[in-house]
């Protein structure tokens, strides 16, 4: 299948650096679904794209519940999650942090969260990022 155009609202699997790993010093994170919340245009070299992390861990900041319906639809596991939009990484385009969807081999993405539910998740972004209240992880 081969790595996925990178739009807005994708869902990929990445190895995503939470910011008080970065501040450890740690180079990696741990693989988990994330969502593609911004890139770069196609003809920029490098590429750059903005994700989110996905959580199964109950809230304690700014978040959005992924409702069950989606996640079945995109072939997410039954386990309440969260997309994070209080901190993101900001990575190159492809890069070696995506891996495949398990059970999946050569599929790295799981699909596209719903328009209604991404322009929310977009729009809490946004509104933090623009007030320096979304942590960045350049890696």
């Amino acid at each position: 299948m081969g790595l996925p155009e990178p739009r807005p609202g994708l869902v990929i699997r990445y190895d995503y650096l939470w910011t008080h790993e970065a501040a450890a010093g740690r180079p990696q994170g741990k693989d988990r679904p994330t969502c593609l919340v911004a890139a770069t245009d196609a003809l920029v070299r490098p590429r750059h794209v903005v994700l989110l992390p996905i959580t199964h861990t109950p809230p304690s900041g700014d978040t959005i519940e992924i409702p069950a319906k989606v996640k079945q639809a995109i072939g997410l596991d039954d386990d309440a999650s969260w997309v994070i939009v209080s901190e993101h990484n900001i990575d190159e385009w492809p890069n070696g942090g995506l891996s495949p969807v398990p059970g999946k081999p050569n599929t790295f993405s799981y699909g596209f969260i719903p328009p209604g539910l991404f322009a929310k998740i977009k729009a809490s972004f946004l509104a933090l990022a623009r007030a320096k209240k979304s942590n960045p992880v350049r890696r």
